[in-house]
């Protein structure tokens, strides 16, 4: 089946600040708790990594009745994007909140700049279109090694149609970033969210090991509520 991206998601790298606005104009009113949570892994990643594994647990336990889900993303963006689209069509953007890693928290960038919704970036990748250009080939998935996939030339070009502006509600986001992220630059991180929420460690790693300890904040940040 074809999966169209329909108009609330935008595939252009001409779109202005003004056009972002327009997008997410009626959304202006504040967001509720969250209902609806989305986690998007990064590049050779998978729903199995630490980080996911660790809400999807939660969920379970804590929050069984909110919607869930954490998709495989495919190795195209164009396609990555394709699926999220998808897949949150229905979901109610005051309401829903998406959770990126790396480069899961390029897509959720891209994503709360059309659904104008909650995000919460884990060491988000800031130009994936530049960072990943030297990763043209074959590679193996992270979680299961006997998994290969082949990063295409035109997926850079995907990747820059992705790239937004600056984001029309900056208070909706919430990041953490970790100064000793070995793959990504703290700075760029921080300089390309103003206005936003952000927890700066000092120290740590891109994959945020202690992220267990900030879930707390996390979660506080989303607002779940118990079942009623």
């Amino acid at each position: 089946m074809t999966v169209g991206m329909g108009p609330d998601y935008p595939l252009s790298h001409d779109l202005t600040h003004g056009a972002l606005l327009a997008c997410a104009m009626t959304l202006s009113t504040p967001s509720l708790p969250t209902t609806h949570l989305l986690y998007l892994h990064g590049f050779r990643s998978s729903p199995q990594s630490t980080k996911a594994r660790q809400v999807a647990a939660l969920m379970a336990q804590q929050f069984p009745h909110i919607t869930w889900w954490c998709p495989q993303l495919p190795p195209s963006p164009k396609a990555a994007a394709a699926l999220i689209a998808q897949g949150t069509a229905n979901w109610p953007a005051q309401s829903m909140a998406v959770i990126g890693s790396s480069l899961g928290g390029f897509y959720a960038t891209w994503l709360a700049a059309y659904k104008g919704c909650k995000a919460v970036l884990l060491n988000p990748a800031i130009d994936p279109a530049r960072d990943l250009a030297k990763y043209i080939g074959e590679h193996t998935a992270w979680h299961d090694p006997a998994e290969r996939f082949y990063f295409a030339p035109e997926f850079v070009d995907e990747l820059r149609t992705l790239e937004v502006g600056p984001l029309p509600h900056p208070e909706r986001v919430w990041a953490l970033i970790a100064k000793g992220d070995e793959v990504l630059d703290w700075r760029e991180m921080t300089a390309r969210y103003p206005g936003s929420q952000q927890v700066v460690l000092e120290g740590g790693d891109h994959a945020i090991s202690d992220f267990a300890q900030h879930l707390p904040q996390l979660l506080e940040f989303l607002d779940l509520q118990p079942a009623p």
